[in-house]
């Protein structure tokens, strides 16, 4: 079938490079291989509007053809999101090994140059991201030389590969947003980060002139609106427009009712794009809902949303979040999804609960995160006996998760997996596995969403002891 499969892509390729424009075909074709597939189907997508649904064969390949190729990006999905650009006349096939999604991403055929060298410069800026957190506490106009330094190597790294590959007009466009909006982003984590300060009086004063890369972002790109760096960009910008327009009011908090409010508002008046417009408002109402505390708040909000978003599909979407949100609540009972234990038995998360009790979470794909929050909860446990901490991986790799928490010599009675982690992490709203949650003796909620690495971790449970 390997075999079979590639001739076919030759075919394909063959027959549209025997026209004199090989882009006059008109049709494009997405395949390849998913070594440890989760599932036996994948998920293609344009501008992630309606999806389509294409099933692995038994040697886990795909094949999918698009008839009329609009040139642009393309969505794979296999849990998780890959972009790809595509154009008529391309015939990609990719190789990926779900274990390490984004280092094993691999693409070949004609078009595959274009996106391998997108996955590279994603992971250039990746990799960059580490070492621009240093950068933050530098002075304004130091930040910005290293930013256009790095600017400079990307828009290099893109002229040597024009020099030597045929591009068109839109690929191009892609290529110099995803350089552009990924230094923006990290000019608006800039601002962020400056308003943090704020807080402890030591905030700098960030000259006009330091704006300027503003001007250059578009507020409607309809070919961008699905874009990763586009739309991630543009959620920070709509962050510090929020935080500007309550100064001096609140302290900077990206999940506060205020903040929201006011980023909603400021999406609805400055968006001209409605897609791109509905998703944002969708992502930040998700995120206020995920956090919230206060039912009078959600309320509000929720029917901001309902005035705002005209998509009824996502009216449905936001409806049924907020009822979940409004059951882990503090002083709701805690949902009694089900767990795997180390021995492979089913149990409720209920029967576990006998003390006071911290839940916190992890997954096999964040191995640095796996170490820090063990040794975070090693911790803890020496400080707090009082307490029980119960982690749950979301992965589900049972074999894999048992011999890494036998070898890791981790406490197998207080290590679990979710039976069903996409029926168990919507019950929880679990976002990330930074989220820790802290149930009392009974079962009920003391707070749905601490982050156990944060200042004020401790001191809610030291507030819980001391009640």
């Amino acid at each position: 079938m390997r075999f079979s499969l590639y001739v076919l892509l030759s075919l394909i390729v063959v027959s549209c490079q025997s026209k004199s424009d090989p882009e006059a075909c008109g049709s494009a074709w997405i395949g390849g291989q998913i070594v440890n597939p989760k599932t036996d189907y994948v998920f293609i997508s344009h501008n992630r509007n309606a999806s389509d649904t294409v099933f692995l064969d038994e040697r886990n390949f795909f094949l999918y053809h698009i008839k009329a190729a609009d040139p642009g990006l393309y969505y794979f999905q296999h849990f998780e999101f890959q972009a790809l650009f595509v154009e008529p006349g391309d015939s990609i096939m990719l190789r990926v090994n779900t274990l390490e999604f984004d280092e094993s991403l691999t693409y070949t055929g004609p078009g595959s140059s274009k996106n391998n060298f997108l996955t590279e410069l994603f992971l250039l800026n990746e990799k960059a991201d580490q070492e621009i957190l240093s950068f933050y506490s530098l002075a304004p106009e130091a930040f910005v030389e290293k930013m256009d330094s790095i600017r400079l190597q990307r828009q290099t790294f893109l002229s040597e590969f024009i020099e030597t590959k045929r591009t068109s007009e839109a690929f191009l466009s892609v290529a110099n947003a995803a350089i552009d909006y990924a230094i923006f982003g990290k000019m608006e984590l800039y601002i962020a980060s400056n308003n943090k300060r704020l807080r402890y009086g030591e905030e700098m004063a960030i000259p006009a002139t330091f704006y300027d890369y503003r001007r250059k972002m578009d507020l409607g790109n309809e070919d961008l609106r699905t874009y990763y760096p586009y739309f991630k960009c543009l959620g920070y910008y709509f962050d510090n427009l929020a935080f500007e327009a309550i100064e001096g009011e609140k302290e900077f908090s990206r999940m506060s009712f205020e903040h929201n409010w006011h980023k909603m508002d400021l999406i609805e008046s400055k968006i001209t794009n409605d897609s791109l417009k509905q998703s944002l408002l969708k992502n930040t109402v998700i995120n206020y809902f995920i956090h919230a505390e206060n039912t009078e708040h959600m309320a509000l909000i929720l029917d901001k949303f309902n005035g705002y978003n005209q998509s009824s599909e996502d009216k449905r979407l936001i409806s049924e979040l907020s009822e979940i949100a409004l059951r882990l609540m503090p002083n709701k009972p805690l949902p009694d999804v089900t767990l795997v234990s180390f021995d492979n038995r089913t149990v409720s998360i209920q029967e576990i609960i006998k003390r006071p009790t911290v839940i916190y979470f992890w997954s096999l794909n964040s191995p640095i995160h796996v170490k820090n929050i063990h040794k975070r909860i090693s911790e803890l446990r020496g400080k707090y006996p009082e307490f029980d901490f119960i982690g749950v991986n979301v992965d589900d790799q049972f074999k894999k998760w048992q011999r890494l928490v036998q070898h890791e010599s981790y406490r197998t009675e207080h290590e679990f997996q979710f039976e069903d982690f996409e029926k168990a992490g919507m019950a929880l709203l679990i976002n990330s596995v930074n989220k820790t949650m802290m149930i009392d003796a009974k079962g009920i909620i003391i707070d749905p969403h601490t982050n156990i690495f944060s200042l004020d971790a401790e001191q809610k449970l030291l507030n819980y002891l001391n009640r």
